[in-house]
């Protein structure tokens, strides 16, 4: 039997992490590791003390017709790459990386091409960590060198202005 890689190893307890979730429209994991060690983890759910949307029996932004992507305001939960962030040191995070994983919770598949949100993308800069591991299939990942996809390439800058 061939031994997984690093990067699938770390996505594979990602995976684990959002089995976590409480989001009704999507479940995601994080997982912060720095010199080969998992310093956090995170899932997306409601703040604690908080009800979350299952105990609910609904999700506002779904009951408003929102678009995945749009209002984060009107969410419940906290993302799963804030929860980590939150959850460790700066000193432990500068220079980490976040693998992150994401299913849909009403088909227990993977989504391709998940990515973070723009807050989610600014708490990962300041936090300092340097790369973000994004999982597609089992297999298949994604590597975002965070300084040069991020910070080099501000997607916040309208191009009128720049």
């Amino acid at each position: 039997m061939a031994r997984i890689d690093k990067e699938n190893y770390y996505l594979d307890i990602a995976s684990t992490v959002l089995e976590r979730s409480t989001c009704m429209r999507r479940h995601y994991g994080a997982i912060i590791v720095q010199n080969d060690e998992i310093v956090s983890s995170g899932y997306n759910g409601a703040p604690r003390g908080r009800k979350n949307c299952g105990d609910l029996g609904y999700c506002t932004r779904e009951a408003m017709n929102i678009p995945s992507g749009e209002r984060y305001e009107l969410c419940r939960s906290v993302h799963a790459e804030a929860n980590a962030i939150i959850s460790a040191s700066r000193r432990e995070v500068l220079g980490a990386t976040l693998y992150l994983a994401c299913k849909d919770p009403a088909t227990g598949e993977l989504l391709r091409g998940t990515t973070c949100c723009s807050m989610c993308r600014r708490l990962i800069i300041n936090a300092g960590i340097s790369r973000v591991v994004v999982r597609d299939t089992p297999a298949e990942y994604r590597v975002v060198d965070v300084e040069k996809e991020w910070i080099d390439e501000d997607d916040s800058i309208p191009e009128a202005v720049k």
